[in-house]
């Protein structure tokens, strides 16, 4: 057999590991400590303080996004500490693939990781446009079409990640810093240019419940709840460093926690700050919120500068996400296995690229509303499923070894299974066609798992182990 070909087999079957197979798809492990894996968690979402919340103004006023915001935070909490779980039990590349594919077999484990990867492509191209966005209103280097600056950004961080895991996190983690330095500058300067009429200056529309503090009804605070969403869209993607972490059953979850924990914070003192320094109907529509919160103030433009670091930082650590999410589908035979070769870095060279290449494309649409829901799409459906996971390994399972355990247990995780599956249709609800492309595209994957990848399965993948592991000490039982 030639040392490219990989072991396949079904998706039941076991074999041998592969060692020459593998040897080409390894990650440097031992990069990250549970410090650095809280930065990554606050790196992936700190753009989302930044812009794109705000969009939800438009959907459901002050009142109704705030809402949202707290239903959210809630499902975030309840998410989190399931994933804190599952990241200490299972350990490895996958993320919520991993967790899915021990749970629910082939088909779930592909269907959530399929999800992922829609949320982590989609989701760049997003924040590439809110990064434009910010670079036109300071004129950096006279730039008034944002195309040339998301090819750059994709260009230069790709090439970043190309260097190496622990370099990339390093990098990411002072970008982080400073975003959050300039959190703290806009709160402060904020709190001066603060006004309370200024959360309810919406004009009531007609609809059912509507107020000056629900201008838009009650069915505004569901159509806020994917706006609401990327306060902490992307923290999911913690687990995702395993196999680069050092003692990851104890670290990830430590990691993942803390992060959510900055995170519910900096959402509080966003969401109240800028809608009262700016006024909620200006905000609704803003593609760089905080700056335009402060107006002509010298405080703008520093924050607009900083602002950049918090869009950067997000826009880098999801490529990281998306090329493990990719790399592990890839190693173990659910997507085509050239995807997952690793450079002599270490890490995962065309599945670094490839989506880099599929998001650059999507910015081009400069839609970045369009692509956030698109992108919340994704994650929530993946939120469903990895919640599901976890309630079903509670119940087949419930002597798999588990260093960290879900304070809670199924009823926690249930519901944050019930707002995902709400989150989900609310996106629907904002924007149709963009949320039925987004189901046509995971159709897609799911019937190229179907008729071809189902039955190519490589069996010495740490995701396939784990799970004719749980076959054989069922065997035993």
């Amino acid at each position: 057999m030639s040392v490219d070909e990989p072991i396949r087999t079904q998706p039941t079957a076991a074999a041998a590991p592969d060692s020459d197979y593998l040897e080409k798809r390894q990650l440097k492990g031992g990069t990250a400590g549970w410090l650095l894996l809280a930065g990554l968690g606050v790196s992936y979402v700190v753009s989302g303080d930044y812009s794109g919340w705000n969009f939800g103004l438009a959907e459901g006023g002050f009142g109704g996004l705030a809402i949202a915001a707290v239903i959210i935070a809630a499902m975030y909490v309840c998410l989190v500490l399931g994933m804190a779980e599952l990241s200490s039990a299972l350990p490895a590349a996958g993320g919520g693939y991993t967790f899915a594919r021990r749970a629910l077999g082939p088909w779930g484990g592909f269907a959530t990781g399929t999800a992922i990867l829609i949320e982590y492509s989609i989701a760049p191209a997003a924040i590439a446009t809110f990064i434009g966005a910010y670079v036109e209103s300071l004129n950096l280097f006279g730039i008034t079409d944002g195309w040339w600056v998301y090819l750059v950004v994709y260009a230069i961080f790709i090439a970043i990640h190309l260097s190496g895991a622990g370099e990339a996190l390093k990098v990411m983690f002072v970008i982080t810093g400073i975003a959050l330095v300039g959190l703290i500058v806009f709160a402060v300067s904020a709190v001066g240019e603060f006004d309370l009429g200024n959360l309810t200056n919406i004009v009531p529309t007609d609809a059912a419940g509507a107020s000056d503090l629900l201008p838009f009804g009650y069915i505004g605070i569901w159509a806020a709840i994917p706006f609401a969403i990327w306060f902490f869209l992307a923290i999911e993607g913690v687990p995702l460093a395993a196999e680069e972490t050092a003692n990851p059953e104890r670290n990830v979850p430590r990691g993942i926690i803390a992060a959510m924990g900055v995170l519910v914070v900096t959402c509080v003192a966003v969401l109240i700050l800028t809608t009262g320094a700016g006024g909620a109907d200006a905000m609704s529509a803003s593609g760089n919120p905080l700056v335009e919160a402060l107006g002509g103030s010298s405080m703008a433009t520093v924050v607009n500068y900083i602002g950049l670091a918090g869009l950067v930082a997000s826009f880098f650590s999801i490529i990281y996400a998306y090329s493990r999410q990719l790399f592990a589908l890839s190693r173990a035979g659910y997507l085509p296995t050239a995807l997952s070769v690793t450079n002599s870095r270490k890490t995962p060279t065309l599945a670094l690229i490839v989506p880099g290449v599929i998001g650059f494309l999507l910015s081009l649409t400069g839609e970045g509303a369009l692509l956030l829901n698109m992108a919340v799409f994704g994650a929530a459906l993946s939120y469903v499923l990895i919640m599901v996971s976890h309630i079903v390994l509670r119940r087949r399972e419930p002597d798999m070894p588990r260093p960290y355990r879900t304070p809670g247990g199924v009823v926690t995780t249930g519901f944050a299974l019930v707002v995902a599956v709400i989150a989900v249709i609310a996106t629907f609800l904002v924007d149709t066609v963009a949320a039925l492309c987004c189901l046509g595209v995971f159709a897609v994957f799911m019937a190229y798992f179907a008729l071809y990848s189902r039955h190519r399965l490589v069996a010495a993948s740490p995701d396939e182990e784990f799970a004719a592991l749980a076959r054989a000490e069922e065997d035993l039982r």
